[in-house]
C-alpha cells in the first residue's frame, strides 16, 4: 500500500516539473549532429515525428514543456567552453538546460510541429536582432561635443516617436514594421498593437523593446531606414502609411512611396501584388514633439 502511495505521489510531482526539449529545426542542423555517434536518429523527418509524439505524451500527462532552438555550432562552442565531451547525451542535456534560460524558446501548447517550428525560428531571429541592435547601441559611446550617451539618447527618442505614432494612428489594430540598413544586413522589427475596451493600445513588452531598439539604432547611426504601418478598424478600409528615418526624426512617405515599400519583397526586391481594398495613404501628423538637434 505504501509503495502504491509513493508511486502516486511521484506521478503527482512529475506534473510539477517543467521540461525543455532542444529542437533541430532544419535538415542542415540535423545533419551536423549526426556526426556524433550517440545521436542515433537516422533522418530528420522521423526525428520530428518522434519529437512531436513525445510532446503530445508529456502534455497528456499534465506536464509543461518548452521547446528551444538547438544550434549545433553553439552546442560545440558550449562544450569546448565547459570542457564537455560533445558526443554524450549528458552534454546535450546540459546545453538544453542552458537554452531554457538564454535561448529562443516557445511553450508547447498542443500546436502541430509544422506550426511551432517556423514560430520558433522567428523567435530566434527576433532575439538575435535585439541582441545585435543592443550591442550596436552600447558600443557607440558618448557624443564628442556634449558627452551624452548616444545610444541611450537615441533609445529615448525612439520611445517618444513610437508613443506619438500609436497616439496619432488609433483606434484599431495596428501592425508596424521597422527596417534599418546596417552592415552586414538589414535589421527588421515587427510590432502589433490593439486597443483595449478603454481605447488604450496594448503592446507585447518584448516586441515593443525590440522595435524601439531597432529604431534607436537607425537614429543613433544615422542609417537609412523607415517604418510602415497598417491599421485595421471594423467597418473601414485598411490603411497603410509610413515614414522614413531622417536624422533623429521621421519624415512622412508619400502614398506612392508607401505603395512601393509595401508591395516590394524585402528579401528579393521583387514586386508583390497589392491587396484589394487597401488604402495606401500619407500618415497622420505626429506633431512637433520634443526635438533633439544633436549631430553626433
Amino acid at each position: 500500500m505504501a509503495h502504491i502511495q509513493h508511486h502516486s505521489m511521484r506521478r503527482v510531482l512529475r506534473r510539477e516539473i517543467a521540461g525543455t526539449i532542444g529542437l533541430l529545426t532544419d535538415e542542415q542542423d540535423f545533419t551536423a549532429m549526426r556526426r556524433y555517434r550517440t545521436f542515433s536518429f537516422a533522418d530528420h523527418a522521423s526525428y520530428l515525428q518522434q519529437v512531436e509524439a513525445l510532446l503530445r505524451t508529456l502534455a497528456s500527462q499534465g506536464g509543461h514543456t518548452t521547446v528551444a532552438l538547438f544550434d549545433p555550432e553553439e552546442y560545440a562552442e558550449f562544450c569546448a567552453e565547459h570542457g564537455l565531451e560533445p558526443d554524450a547525451p549528458t552534454s546535450r542535456t546540459r546545453f538544453t538546460a542552458e537554452l531554457a534560460s538564454t535561448g529562443a524558446t516557445l511553450p508547447y501548447e498542443g500546436q502541430p510541429l509544422a506550426e511551432l517550428v517556423p514560430n520558433l525560428v522567428d523567435e530566434a531571429v527576433r532575439q538575435a536582432t535585439w541582441e545585435y541592435a543592443t550591442t550596436l547601441l552600447s558600443r557607440i559611446g558618448n557624443c564628442a561635443s556634449c558627452g551624452e550617451d548616444i545610444g541611450r539618447a537615441a533609445f529615448i527618442r525612439a520611445s517618444d516617436l513610437l508613443v506619438r505614432i500609436l497616439e496619432s494612428t488609433g483606434p484599431g489594430e495596428r501592425h508596424l514594421v521597422c527596417s534599418v540598413s546596417t552592415s552586414p544586413e538589414t535589421l527588421l522589427a515587427v510590432l502589433h498593437a490593439d486597443d483595449d475596451e478603454e481605447g488604450t493600445p496594448q503592446l507585447d513588452e518584448a516586441e515593443a523593446l525590440e522595435f524601439t531598439t531597432v529604431m534607436a539604432v537607425g537614429i543613433a547611426t544615422q542609417s537609412a531606414g523607415g517604418l510602415v504601418m497598417r491599421t485595421s478598424t471594423p467597418g473601414r478600409t485598411d490603411r497603410v502609411f509610413g515614414w522614413r528615418l531622417r536624422g533623429e526624426g521621421l519624415e512622412p512617405l508619400t502614398a506612392g512611396e508607401v505603395f512601393d515599400a509595401y508591395c516590394t519583397d524585402i528579401e528579393s526586391g521583387d514586386l508583390v501584388s497589392p491587396e484589394s481594398g487597401v488604402d495606401y495613404c500619407v500618415p497622420p501628423d505626429l506633431g512637433d514633439g520634443p526635438t533633439t538637434a544633436h549631430t553626433h
